[in-house]
């Protein structure tokens, strides 16, 4: 994972006309996306949906772990070895999700039809099986306000918005940090349909396919006294025009949403 340097981010909402500005200190963020090689490996194709914690293991879920967790680039060098045995510690049962690994895309492009839920169970799964502390507690609550993120425990957690706009600008101020051809996948170029990760320029830091490809959930939520639960995601999709694919932008939906275009990229405190 790529260690982002502390700093300060001024975030607008464009639908109130709002500014504020949000201090960010030191965190790590993946370079790319999780892949869909990564998720099936890790999980096996499904989650639990008995809470925040609950997990189902699958059979044959640590096949190939340790390859496919390098091949994503997602976790770094550490690996995710063990895999199923944390699964069945983990516990829990339930309605299992199927998440989308299985269709025409490739391994390495990012996981989609993934909710919000759903993306904080596998950061929780995945901290156990690496021997982390994980992050998220709660879960049973159908629009998810029950869920805490314990912010110092060492586990793998989504980025908060504001960690995810000033990882994604790098210090840059403009629009996006670079052309958009050169830096993201999106409507006029993507071909319908995500592409592999890594496949267009990185930014400053090292981090690639935060414009463009897929949003990516935050833990945020957007507006609560608007909008209740929706949380927020950013950055712009394969299916979107130039206007949805800038650093500022930003959308929200229920944390249970899952969609084609929708994905998300771990973080973790130092």
């Amino acid at each position: 994972m790529i260690e982002i340097p502390a700093g300060e981010i001024a975030l607008r909402d464009e639908g109130t006309r709002t500014d504020w500005r949000v201090g960010v200190g030191a965190f790590r963020l993946a370079p790319c996306p999780v892949t869909r090689d990564l998720y099936a490996a890790v999980v096996g194709g499904v989650l639990g949906s008995a809470g925040v914690g609950g997990t189902r293991e699958v059979d044959g879920a640590s096949a190939g772990v340790a390859g496919a967790a390098g091949a994503a680039g997602a976790v770094g060098t550490a690996g995710v070895a063990g895999v199923a045995g944390a699964a069945g510690a983990a516990g829990g049962s339930g309605v299992a999700h199927e998440a989308d690994t299985e269709d025409a895309a490739g391994p390495r492009t990012p996981v989609t039809e993934v909710s919000w839920l759903d993306a904080v169970r596998f950061c929780n799964l995945l901290s156990r099986t690496e021997g982390l502390q994980p992050c998220y507690s709660g879960g049973d609550d159908p629009d998810a306000l029950d869920v805490a993120c314990d912010w110092d425990a060492g586990g793998y957690r989504l980025p908060s918005e504001a960690e995810w706009e000033y990882a994604c600008r790098a210090g840059s101020s403009g629009v996006r940090y670079g052309e958009l051809d050169d830096i993201g996948w999106h409507r006029a170029n993507s071909g319908d349909g995500a592409r592999d990760v890594a496949t267009r320029a990185p930014n400053a830091w090292g981090l690639y396919d935060t414009i463009g490809n897929v949003w990516e959930w935050c833990w945020d939520v957007y507006d609560p006294a608007v909008y209740g639960p929706y949380r927020v995601f950013r950055g712009g999709g394969w299916n979107d025009h130039p206007r949805g694919c800038r650093a500022s932008c930003r959308r929200k939906s229920h944390p249970t949403l899952r969609v084609d275009d929708l994905g998300f990229r771990l973080a973790r405190s130092l």
